[in-house]
């Protein structure tokens, strides 16, 4: 089936084809009649599966012979969880509307206000905006929303999940009653069906795709290691496989930060995103790694989320996830839209619960590969059934060091000792290069 066939107009068709687009995803295909109908719609889909276009092409089309909205009014505001995200979702609403005389902006924190303020003051018809920054701007007068005609949530669950129930709520407060709303969610747990339930109006529900299930175009593995050659092991993977560009997850901030000068002492130039960067530095940071200028990002579940690269083939979890729908929503950075991809997960014997819930997750054993000369001290059970119910038979050794137990443990600090000799005087070697 071809774009033509879901009454998208000419110059709308004419943007989506300099695309590259010709033919509907499953979500487009059942997103954009309903949302060219004006109802409500409740769809899950995960990521990479073109939702954006899902509802960006039918809300154009349904504004672009409208009134222009008003000074500070708007038509149509795109709620999105991350600055990534929603400067993603722009720059879609930009390309697919450039030939329409439609007005966007994106608003997120993180950045000065006044350029927001100032932008806003000759109306919009379309905007893209984060909880807080939003309410920041409705706080100072700089938007109104008596011209509202829909309002979108995107990644419903990722916003509920990183606090913002009560900005969402007093949102949706604010917009006119008759309007249309569209949530899109990765999963429609009880808390999304619950505001479901209150700010939508007989919605039409819809889903493309098993929840939290991997595309199947993505291969996953394992390769158990320890916890103290995890750096070591990562940079023989980028070195000895040529990985030309690939996604590294840490869980934390500072893990982020220590994993890239670690890779930097082997001569891996990479670059770190997270929640301590500037907004200019985070999307310096992504436009250089879609731009191949640094083949290596690591970065962070929250700022990771809305990244969109197209044909990205790898994905790493440096450290794996607490939350086992994580897992799922990382790996889906690649094999979007039904390209192939790698999902690769470090893991040590630390991480035995976190594995466990999330072979649980995906109904299978991930397959597990040792690299030479890498093999763990502490070996991972074979399937997740056959852990006991602490997993404390496969504790970490360097938990028994009693130095460590009043800090978290820092990727690379086990490398670092491992270069000194016995008596203490640090060697000469800089990088971890194996053989």
């Amino acid at each position: 089936m071809h774009f033509s066939t879901l009454q998208l107009s000419a110059s709308i068709l004419r943007a989506v084809e300099e695309q590259g687009y010709n033919t509907p995803t499953a979500i487009q295909l059942q997103a954009i009649p309903i949302v060219l109908s004006g109802a409500d719609l409740l769809a899950c889909a995960e990521t990479g599966t073109g939702k954006t276009a899902g509802f960006a092409l039918p809300l154009l089309q349904r504004i672009a012979d409208k009134p222009r909205a008003k000074s500070n009014q708007i038509k149509v505001l795109i709620l999105a969880p991350t600055r990534e995200l929603a400067a993603q979702i722009h720059q879609s609403v930009v390309d697919y509307g450039k030939y329409l005389p439609i007005r966007s902006a994106v608003v997120y924190g993180g950045v000065k206000i006044n350029p927001q303020m100032i932008k806003l003051r000759a109306g919009i018809e379309i905007l893209v905006a984060t909880p807080g920054r939003l309410l920041d701007l409705f706080s100072q007068r700089a938007i109104r929303f008596d011209e509202v005609e829909a309002v979108v949530l995107d990644e419903a669950d990722r916003m509920l999940d990183m606090g913002f129930i009560h900005d969402i709520k007093k949102i949706l407060s604010l917009l006119p009653r008759t309007r249309q709303t569209l949530l899109f969610s990765a999963t429609f747990s009880l808390e999304i069906r619950q505001l479901a339930k209150v700010f939508l109006k007989d919605p039409i529900e819809i889903s493309v795709a098993p929840q939290n299930v991997a595309a199947v175009t993505v291969s996953q593995k394992i390769h158990p290691v320890d916890k103290a050659k995890k750096a070591e092991l990562l940079s023989h993977l980028i070195r000895h496989e040529s990985w030309d560009q690939a996604l590294i997850f840490s869980r934390t901030k500072h893990g982020a930060n220590k994993l890239v000068k670690l890779l930097a002492l082997d001569g891996i130039d990479s670059i770190a995103i997270h929640g301590n960067k500037s907004q200019s530095q985070r999307m310096k940071a992504l436009a250089d790694f879609k731009q191949g200028k640094v083949r290596i990002l690591v970065a962070t579940d929250i700022a990771a989320r809305g990244i969109d690269i197209d044909q990205l083939p790898i994905v790493v979890n440096f450290d794996l996830p607490q939350v086992a729908e994580d897992y799922v929503h990382r790996i889906g950075r690649t094999g979007r839209a039904g390209a192939v991809g790698q999902a690769i997960s470090l893991v040590s014997a630390d991480e035995i619960k976190q594995l466990q819930a999330i072979e649980k997750l995906l109904k299978k054993t991930l397959t597990r590969v040792e690299i030479d000369d890498f093999s763990p001290t502490h070996s991972l059970p074979t399937k997740t059934r056959e852990l006991g119910s602490s997993g404390a038979t496969f504790r970490n050794p360097a938990n028994r060091n009693s130095r460590n137990r009043s800090r978290p443990k820092e990727e690379g600090s086990a490398h670092r000792r491992s270069n000194q000799s016995r008596s203490g005087s640090p060697q000469r070697h800089k990088g971890f290069k194996t053989a």
